[in-house]
């Protein structure tokens, strides 16, 4: 068997947690297994390279910052091997370059285009145990690039899509994926088996425990994908396109705190407003979540959005920049919101579910600010203050806590 297996900073964040890695990857290898292991920088490391950063420049070029924080996995791949010699194991550390995994050129958000995979498989032929940094690539330009935050686990799937592995396992500090953030809801429960669909909504609405690229790619090329602790032997949550457990009418909730809302106010109220304001963005490389338009009023109409707050900034920039063709009146940005997410395939069939989350919000005494929905979410912008709260109340409305 060909297993690949990826393991978060924290799980890597000191010398003896890296041996503890090292054992465990050890014990598959010694059971015949061929073994590819993908690692994340040490814990707090990536956060430490950009607080480096900002302290010579406030707003250092991507190319440069992108140079910078993949020394990281670059540390934590040569650990392990030295770990892996030491307990007698043969094995290589590769970094992006060495493997050749290529991507765009979008510093700080790269997306993977192919990984030439004759390195690997050569090491692997030799029986031993390959190290792969996760998080990087490298463009047509020989430039290092990042995949934005949490792309190692996209580089473990896309290496175990490559490859055609047997298994894919992905090793964080929790112990699967949970019906909602464990350190924020004591109630949340760990799921056996989600679908692709329900994960890829929950990654992408704040669920930090996969990188929402990672599971996109999954679901396209059939990667079986568990999620298991790297401090116990827990059978984890497994990922897959049907599960085979009990519908539940959501399967979790998620709050992202990194969202920041923009408004555009005075916009001409006429055919393409729409479609120029997006176009701008678009162009800007701006990922764009929840949107509201008002209704048109006096010739006039705005459009609110939101959008990492990584990338407030350049919005406004751009939109600024653009005053000329999109002629609006002023710009309103927050900073203090979050959104909140219910996710599941059992909405499809259930009228009520939203009404049942607003609901649960409004005995709170919540306010929501913006609504978005499509077959199997719900998603509303709060306060972020009252974030914490609102998951707890929505988690338990529907009867999701142990």
């Amino acid at each position: 068997m060909l297993i690949v297996k990826k393991f978060g900073g924290t799980s890597v964040a000191n010398p003896e947690r890296v041996m503890n890695v090292a054992r465990r990857c050890i014990e598959d290898y010694n059971k015949g297994n061929d073994v590819v292991v993908v690692l994340s920088a040490m814990d707090q490391t990536t956060d430490e390279l950009i607080d480096l950063a900002h302290q010579v420049n406030k707003k250092p070029p991507k190319r440069e910052l992108d140079m910078l924080m993949t020394t990281g996995e670059q540390v934590s791949v040569a650990m392990m091997a030295m770990a892996m010699d030491a307990l007698g194991v043969r094995a290589v550390s590769l970094n992006a370059f060495q493997v050749r995994m290529i991507t765009t050129s979008s510093y700080g958000n790269a997306r993977l285009k192919r990984i030439e995979k004759e390195r690997i498989r050569h090491e692997l032929d030799d029986r031993k145990i390959v190290i792969v940094t996760g998080f990087q690539g490298v463009n047509k330009y020989d430039d290092i690039t990042t995949l934005g935050r949490g792309g190692s686990d996209t580089t473990a799937v896309a290496i175990a899509a490559a490859l055609h592995a047997d298994a894919c396992e992905i090793y964080t500090d929790v112990d699967g994926v949970y019906t909602a953030d464990p350190r924020i809801c004591p109630g949340a429960r760990k799921m056996k088996e989600i679908t692709y669909d329900e994960m890829l909504d929950l990654a992408s609405l704040g669920a930090g425990v996969l990188h929402n690229r990672s599971v996109e790619m999954a679901k396209k090329y059939g990667v079986t994908l568990v999620v298991r602790s790297s401090l116990n032997n827990s059978e984890g949550t497994v990922l897959k396109e049907e599960t085979n457990v009990e519908r539940m009418l959501i399967s979790g909730v998620a709050l992202d705190k990194s969202a920041d809302r923009i408004s555009i106010i005075g916009l001409k109220n006429e055919p393409g407003v729409a479609f120029r304001v997006f176009d701008v963005l678009a162009k800007a490389n701006i990922n764009i979540d929840v949107i509201l338009q008002s209704i048109g009023r006096d010739g006039t109409k705005d459009i609110s959005f939101t959008c990492p707050d990584g990338d407030a900034d350049d919005a406004i920039k751009a939109l600024e920049a653009n005053q000329g063709r999109l002629h609006f009146k002023s710009l309103d940005i927050n900073r203090d919101v979050a959104k909140l997410s219910i996710v599941g395939a059992g909405m499809m069939t259930n009228p009520g579910v939203a009404a049942k989350m607003f609901e649960a919000l409004y005995n709170e005494d919540i306010n929501i600010n913006m609504i978005s929905t499509s077959e199997i979410r719900v998603t509303v912008l709060i306060d972020e203050k009252d974030g914490t709260r609102a998951v707890n109340a929505v988690h338990d409305a529907f009867g999701l806590s142990e």
